[in-house]
């Protein structure tokens, strides 16, 4: 599960992020963090649509290299 502190640090500087859920990369959810509570974060998509997505999924800097998901 990504921290509050990880999640505060890319909502401060907007920087785009990459939502990994599964081992497709089509589903990846690419946005800027808007919001969170203890289960879900809010993501802000390219198309301006906002989406509850659950702590558990790998989030990482849409710079980077994509990552595959351990639970696979």
């Amino acid at each position: 599960m990504i921290s509050d502190e990880q999640l505060d640090t890319y909502r401060i500087s907007g920087e785009k992020i990459r939502v990994v859920r599964d081992g497709i990369e089509s589903n990846d959810v690419k946005g800027i963090v808007l919001a969170w509570d203890d289960s879900q974060v809010m993501i802000r998509r390219q198309n301006r649509r906002v989406v509850k997505l659950d702590r558990n999924y790998l989030f990482q800097p849409f710079s980077e290299p994509r990552k595959e998901p351990d639970n696979i």
